[in-house]
């Protein structure tokens, strides 16, 4: 009998050369790319961020170099993993493409990410060097680093970022033992978990390479479309959409460090940025800055990919009448691969209530539909990952014979083939023996003038199970449960999916994509 291993090595390699022989995988190394396009224009603008900073493509690619000795003078060989760790600054390209230049293995964490977190993952990647800023927010994140590589017990590269912008390279001393990645991978990225440990995605040239390829065909992204990047580069929607993209394409990449919607709108116009892609609270906070409605907000960015959390309806009305010129669309993606969007010119109707269509040769399907044809989303294509490092098992009980990806996301797929998000496996609110989903639920409650954030849990219940929970962050007056109840019933929503219980809060936990964390959630109501 074939065991689950044999059958899912089968299976990808099956695949692969499926995907090689479409022209999807080609090999090609991302640092190899961008030596061309240093070639062909060494002089045009590569990179801008907010402290001042500004490098043409061929000063990147010499101070990626310098990096990449760096590396290389503290013990890092090709195959090995470094550690980035920075904010959305010129620092973090030029130690992610001097990573590509050596052939080291970059794995890029968001900054949010806690101590112990931290040193899990550079235990579980094997890290041969980390990349971290003297202080972050008020946080000893460089003594973090060090205390992460003195604990692995394995000689380690240490560089801190300081104040200035320089790096402050060290070496911790230990054992050299063997790379801990397996050949071919080419980037680290990490994704939340419900054990409360980031899973370790791995992805290969091929596989990034076509999520870049894909995303700059729909929506024409060159080198001559500046690229905004809010986000957090050490999450995927950065890298891909931004450290990564910009590499690809040769368009200058323009960083914003610390949020603040009202510089955000002042860094697009000056730099007449034309793309970008950020999570929900990113686009909530540019429409809640006031608006001169004689001037459109964003006027010069034509594409703006938003996911990560929710996007409700209400919100992608309010763009559309506050930023005409830019081209909204639910972006949806995960770390493992991506993903679905509409496409400019498309129905309007669905823009407003669906995900998209997705890319080119992504494969969607429905796994056990239930008889409204809703059902777990799974996915399969050459932009999809190669495995969780160091959780064999668990990838291969996410992945069907077929080679079908399980998603644990909820959807229906219509007719034309637009994809309609319905809500998680794991979210979903059993009351009374009867599944709620909450996506609906939040979608009506997010319209309210009244409510900043919201997320819909199920509140323990001894008689039903679960009760309908509405967790929400008010902007100014808190409504009451009865005024919002009477609201929502105003517009339609159902009876059975009113909220029983309204609790406010100040902030919600949310995961580096702006995601809420509800398991957190739950955490801290229960306590």
């Amino acid at each position: 009998m074939t065991s689950t291993r044999e059958s899912t090595t089968a299976t990808g390699a099956r695949l692969a050369e499926v995907y090689r022989s479409a022209g999807w995988w080609t090999g090609e190394r991302l640092a190899d790319r961008f030596a061309r396009l240093v070639d062909a224009g060494p002089d045009r603008l590569a990179l801008v961020d907010d402290r001042g900073t500004r490098l043409t493509r061929a000063e990147l690619w010499r101070e990626a170099g310098g990096f990449a000795a760096d590396l290389q003078e503290v013990g890092v060989r090709e195959g090995e993993s470094v550690l980035i760790y920075l904010p959305n600054t010129a620092a973090w390209q030029i130690g992610f493409l001097g990573a590509l230049r050596l052939g080291a293995i970059p794995a890029t964490l968001p900054l949010t990410t806690d101590a112990t977190t931290l040193s899990y993952i550079v235990g579980l990647i094997g890290a041969r060097a980390i990349v971290a800023p003297r202080i972050s927010r008020s946080r000893s994140t460089g003594d973090w680093a060090l205390a992460s590589a003195r604990a692995t017990g394995r000689s380690v590269g240490l560089a801190v970022l300081e104040a200035d912008g320089q790096l402050s390279w060290s070496r911790v001393e230990g054992s050299v033992e063997e790379p801990g990645i397996p050949e071919g991978v080419a980037h680290v990225m990490f994704t939340s978990s419900t054990t409360g440990m980031p899973k370790a995605v791995m992805h290969t040239e091929d596989t990034l390479a076509t999520v870049n390829r894909a995303f700059s065909d729909r929506f024409g992204v060159s080198e001559d479309t500046p690229i905004f990047m809010p986000s957090p580069l050490g999450h995927s929607v950065g890298a891909w959409h931004g450290g990564r993209l910009s590499l690809w394409t040769g368009a200058t990449l323009v960083l914003q460090e610390h949020w603040d919607p009202a510089h955000g709108i002042e860094l697009v116009e000056e730099h007449q940025c034309v793309f970008s892609a950020a999570a929900t609270p990113f686009l909530k906070d540019i429409m809640d800055v006031p608006w001169e409605r004689d001037r459109p907000k964003l006027a010069s960015l034509r594409i703006f990919l938003c996911g990560g959390a929710p996007v409700p309806p209400s919100l992608l009305e309010d763009a559309a009448e506050q930023a005409p010129h830019t081209f909204v669309t639910v972006l949806w993606g995960m770390t493992e691969g991506a993903g679905t969007t509409c496409v400019p010119g498309g129905d309007r109707a669905k823009l407003t209530s669906s995900a998209g269509t997705p890319l080119p040769d992504l494969e969607l399907t429905i796994l056990d539909p239930d008889p409204g044809g809703s059902g777990e989303l799974a996915i399969r294509g050459p932009q999809v990952f190669i495995g969780y490092l160091g959780q064999d098992e668990l990838y291969r009980s996410l992945v069907t014979p077929e080679g079908f990806f399980k998603t644990g996301d909820l959807a229906t797929i219509d007719a034309d083939g637009y994809l309609h998000l319905t809500g998680r496996l794991k979210d979903l609110i059993i009351r009374g023996g009867v599944n709620i989903s909450p996506v609906p639920i939040e979608d009506a409650i997010a319209a309210h003038p009244a409510v900043r954030r919201v997320a819909v849990i199920g509140s323990p219940d001894e008689r039903l199970g679960e009760r309908i929970c509405a967790v929400i962050v008010p902007n100014g007056t808190a409504p009451t449960l009865e005024e919002l109840n009477d609201w929502l019933s105003e517009r339609g929503l159902s009876p059975r999916k009113l909220p029983e219980v309204l609790v406010c809060v100040q902030e919600m936990p949310v995961t580096a994509a702006g995601k809420i964390r509800k398991i957190d959630l739950q955490r801290q109501l229960e306590a």
